[in-house]
Protein backbone atom coordinates (compact mmCIF):
# COMPACT_ATOMS: atom_id res chain seq x y z
CA UNK A 1 0.00 0.00 0.00
CA UNK A 2 2.61 2.56 0.57
CA UNK A 3 4.55 1.38 -2.51
CA UNK A 4 1.33 1.94 -3.89
CA UNK A 5 1.05 5.79 -2.57
CA UNK A 6 4.27 6.20 -3.36
CA UNK A 7 3.94 5.71 -7.12
CA UNK A 8 0.91 7.69 -7.67
CA UNK A 9 2.76 10.61 -5.33
CA UNK A 10 5.72 10.17 -7.71
CA UNK A 11 3.58 10.23 -10.68
CA UNK A 12 1.85 13.07 -9.37
CA UNK A 13 5.05 14.92 -8.92
CA UNK A 14 5.86 13.86 -12.22
CA UNK A 15 3.14 14.98 -13.89
CA UNK A 16 3.84 18.36 -12.36
CA UNK A 17 6.97 18.49 -13.82
CA UNK A 18 6.30 17.57 -17.03
CA UNK A 19 2.94 19.81 -17.26
CA UNK A 20 3.82 22.92 -15.22
CA UNK A 21 0.70 25.45 -14.32
CA UNK A 22 -0.21 27.77 -17.43
CA UNK A 23 0.35 31.43 -16.40
CA UNK A 24 -2.67 33.34 -16.06
CA UNK A 25 -3.79 35.88 -17.90
CA UNK A 26 -4.00 39.02 -15.79
CA UNK A 27 -5.20 42.76 -16.77
CA UNK A 28 -4.51 45.46 -15.20
CA UNK A 29 -6.99 47.97 -14.32
CA UNK A 30 -5.71 50.32 -16.36
CA UNK A 31 -5.83 48.03 -19.67
CA UNK A 32 -9.70 47.01 -18.62
CA UNK A 33 -10.18 51.03 -18.58
CA UNK A 34 -8.77 51.50 -21.88
CA UNK A 35 -10.39 48.86 -23.32
CA UNK A 36 -13.85 49.63 -22.01
CA UNK A 37 -12.98 53.20 -23.03
CA UNK A 38 -12.40 51.58 -26.50
CA UNK A 39 -15.52 50.52 -26.48
CA UNK A 40 -17.40 53.58 -25.51
CA UNK A 41 -15.84 55.44 -28.35
CA UNK A 42 -16.81 52.87 -30.79
CA UNK A 43 -20.55 53.49 -29.51
CA UNK A 44 -20.04 56.97 -29.64
CA UNK A 45 -18.60 57.17 -33.31
CA UNK A 46 -21.61 55.21 -34.29
CA UNK A 47 -24.37 57.14 -32.76
CA UNK A 48 -22.47 60.46 -34.17
CA UNK A 49 -22.96 58.65 -37.66
CA UNK A 50 -26.63 58.04 -37.36
CA UNK A 51 -26.77 61.58 -36.21
CA UNK A 52 -24.92 62.99 -38.86
CA UNK A 53 -26.92 60.58 -41.28
CA UNK A 54 -30.53 61.49 -39.71
CA UNK A 55 -29.45 65.21 -39.57
CA UNK A 56 -29.03 64.76 -43.61
CA UNK A 57 -32.03 62.95 -44.32
CA UNK A 58 -33.91 65.92 -42.51
CA UNK A 59 -31.79 68.43 -44.76
CA UNK A 60 -32.78 66.53 -47.88
CA UNK A 61 -35.87 66.85 -47.28
CA UNK A 62 -36.40 70.22 -45.97
CA UNK A 63 -34.70 71.07 -49.47
CA UNK A 64 -37.57 69.22 -50.93
CA UNK A 65 -40.09 70.77 -49.66
CA UNK A 66 -39.01 74.36 -50.15
CA UNK A 67 -38.64 72.93 -53.88
CA UNK A 68 -41.89 71.94 -53.39
CA UNK A 69 -43.35 74.44 -52.20
CA UNK A 70 -41.61 77.09 -54.29
CA UNK A 71 -43.02 74.73 -57.92
CA UNK A 72 -46.52 74.77 -56.16
CA UNK A 73 -46.37 78.48 -55.83
CA UNK A 74 -44.83 79.58 -59.53
CA UNK A 75 -47.78 76.88 -60.50
CA UNK A 76 -50.65 79.14 -58.31
CA UNK A 77 -49.21 82.42 -59.86
CA UNK A 78 -49.81 81.41 -63.44
CA UNK A 79 -53.22 79.81 -62.62
CA UNK A 80 -53.72 83.10 -61.19
CA UNK A 81 -52.86 84.94 -64.28
CA UNK A 82 -54.42 83.05 -66.22
CA UNK A 83 -57.54 83.65 -64.37
CA UNK A 84 -57.24 87.00 -64.62
CA UNK A 85 -57.06 86.57 -68.42
CA UNK A 86 -60.15 85.08 -68.49
CA UNK A 87 -63.17 86.91 -69.38
CA UNK A 88 -65.75 87.30 -66.22
CA UNK A 89 -69.34 85.72 -67.09
CA UNK A 90 -71.30 88.97 -66.46
CA UNK A 91 -68.83 90.59 -68.73
CA UNK A 92 -69.72 88.13 -71.28
CA UNK A 93 -73.54 88.41 -70.36
CA UNK A 94 -73.30 92.47 -71.82
CA UNK A 95 -72.45 91.64 -74.99
CA UNK A 96 -75.30 90.38 -77.41
CA UNK A 97 -72.98 88.16 -79.74
CA UNK A 98 -71.36 86.28 -76.67
CA UNK A 99 -75.06 86.19 -74.75
CA UNK A 100 -76.31 84.63 -77.53
CA UNK A 101 -73.04 81.73 -78.05
CA UNK A 102 -73.59 81.37 -74.15
CA UNK A 103 -77.35 80.14 -74.44
CA UNK A 104 -77.02 78.31 -77.63
CA UNK A 105 -73.81 76.49 -75.47
CA UNK A 106 -76.44 75.79 -72.45
CA UNK A 107 -78.77 74.70 -74.81
CA UNK A 108 -76.37 71.83 -76.39
CA UNK A 109 -75.58 70.51 -72.68
CA UNK A 110 -79.30 70.70 -71.85
CA UNK A 111 -79.34 73.38 -69.19
CA UNK A 112 -80.79 76.95 -70.63
CA UNK A 113 -83.46 77.11 -67.71
CA UNK A 114 -80.39 78.63 -66.43
CA UNK A 115 -79.71 81.53 -68.53
CA UNK A 116 -83.22 81.60 -69.62
CA UNK A 117 -84.28 82.09 -65.63
CA UNK A 118 -80.74 84.63 -65.46
CA UNK A 119 -82.73 86.60 -68.30
CA UNK A 120 -86.06 86.65 -67.07
CA UNK A 121 -85.11 87.93 -63.60
CA UNK A 122 -83.44 90.76 -64.72
CA UNK A 123 -86.07 91.57 -67.02
CA UNK A 124 -88.51 91.17 -63.48
CA UNK A 125 -86.34 94.18 -61.95
CA UNK A 126 -85.48 96.27 -64.66
CA UNK A 127 -88.79 96.13 -66.90
CA UNK A 128 -92.11 94.92 -64.96
CA UNK A 129 -94.32 97.27 -63.44
CA UNK A 130 -95.76 96.87 -60.35
CA UNK A 131 -98.75 96.94 -61.28
CA UNK A 132 -97.96 93.51 -63.25
CA UNK A 133 -95.50 92.12 -61.00
CA UNK A 134 -97.61 89.58 -59.18
CA UNK A 135 -98.41 88.20 -62.26
CA UNK A 136 -95.17 87.81 -63.60
CA UNK A 137 -93.82 86.38 -60.58
CA UNK A 138 -96.24 83.57 -60.29
CA UNK A 139 -95.34 82.87 -64.15
CA UNK A 140 -91.77 82.60 -63.38
CA UNK A 141 -92.55 80.73 -60.27
CA UNK A 142 -94.48 78.28 -62.60
CA UNK A 143 -91.94 78.35 -65.11
CA UNK A 144 -88.56 78.08 -63.40
CA UNK A 145 -89.52 76.66 -60.07
CA UNK A 146 -92.33 75.08 -59.55
CA UNK A 147 -91.25 70.83 -58.92
CA UNK A 148 -93.29 69.96 -61.99
CA UNK A 149 -92.04 73.15 -63.97
CA UNK A 150 -90.35 71.39 -67.44
CA UNK A 151 -87.74 74.44 -66.91
CA UNK A 152 -87.39 73.74 -63.05
CA UNK A 153 -83.99 75.31 -61.80
CA UNK A 154 -81.65 73.45 -59.41
CA UNK A 155 -82.26 75.27 -56.13
CA UNK A 156 -82.60 74.51 -52.55
CA UNK A 157 -85.79 73.95 -51.05
CA UNK A 158 -85.54 76.41 -48.32
CA UNK A 159 -84.93 79.08 -51.18
CA UNK A 160 -87.46 77.63 -53.00
CA UNK A 161 -90.10 77.60 -50.10
CA UNK A 162 -89.00 81.20 -49.09
CA UNK A 163 -89.49 82.40 -52.93
CA UNK A 164 -92.96 81.22 -52.52
CA UNK A 165 -94.22 82.73 -49.73
CA UNK A 166 -92.79 86.09 -51.07
CA UNK A 167 -94.78 85.65 -54.27
CA UNK A 168 -97.77 86.55 -52.77
CA UNK A 169 -96.54 90.30 -52.08
CA UNK A 170 -93.93 90.29 -54.57
CA UNK A 171 -90.89 92.86 -54.53
CA UNK A 172 -88.13 93.49 -56.96
CA UNK A 173 -85.94 91.34 -55.33
CA UNK A 174 -88.35 88.26 -54.64
CA UNK A 175 -86.15 86.43 -56.77
CA UNK A 176 -82.27 87.68 -56.06
CA UNK A 177 -81.62 84.94 -54.27
CA UNK A 178 -82.19 82.20 -56.91
CA UNK A 179 -80.77 84.37 -59.46
CA UNK A 180 -77.36 84.69 -57.47
CA UNK A 181 -77.96 80.89 -57.19
CA UNK A 182 -77.63 79.84 -60.53
CA UNK A 183 -75.21 82.41 -61.70
CA UNK A 184 -72.83 81.23 -59.53
CA UNK A 185 -73.60 77.93 -60.77
CA UNK A 186 -73.26 78.70 -64.51
CA UNK A 187 -70.07 80.71 -63.29
CA UNK A 188 -68.64 77.88 -62.02
CA UNK A 189 -69.53 74.48 -64.41
CA UNK A 190 -70.88 76.02 -67.50
CA UNK A 191 -68.87 79.12 -68.41
CA UNK A 192 -65.45 77.33 -68.12
CA UNK A 193 -66.10 74.74 -70.96
CA UNK A 194 -67.29 77.38 -72.95
CA UNK A 195 -64.75 79.43 -72.98
CA UNK A 196 -62.80 76.29 -74.68
CA UNK A 197 -65.66 75.77 -77.08
CA UNK A 198 -65.45 76.08 -80.61
CA UNK A 199 -68.78 78.22 -80.48
CA UNK A 200 -66.80 81.15 -78.22
CA UNK A 201 -63.39 81.09 -79.97
CA UNK A 202 -65.82 81.83 -83.09
CA UNK A 203 -67.66 84.87 -81.77
CA UNK A 204 -63.72 85.75 -80.03
CA UNK A 205 -62.25 86.12 -83.45
CA UNK A 206 -65.01 88.08 -85.09
CA UNK A 207 -65.20 90.50 -82.00
CA UNK A 208 -61.24 91.32 -82.30
CA UNK A 209 -61.81 91.63 -86.08
CA UNK A 210 -63.93 94.45 -85.42
CA UNK A 211 -62.77 96.17 -82.73
CA UNK A 212 -60.93 95.77 -78.68
CA UNK A 213 -64.19 94.32 -76.99
CA UNK A 214 -62.33 91.03 -75.70
CA UNK A 215 -59.79 93.92 -73.68
CA UNK A 216 -62.35 95.00 -72.58
CA UNK A 217 -64.51 91.93 -71.39
CA UNK A 218 -61.09 90.60 -69.54
CA UNK A 219 -59.78 94.11 -67.68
Amino acid sequence: MREHFRIAGGTKNLLNERCPAMPKLLFSKIRIYEFKELIRNKKQVKTLDVLLSRRKQKNDIRCFLVQKITLTSDADSHLQEDDILKPKLEKLLEDKRYLAAFRAFLQSEFSEENIEFWLACKEYKESTPSSMRSKKAAEMYQVFLDPMAQKEINIDYHTREKIKRSIVNPDPCCFDEAERLVFKLMERDSCPRFLKSAAYQNVKRKAMGVGTFHQKITS
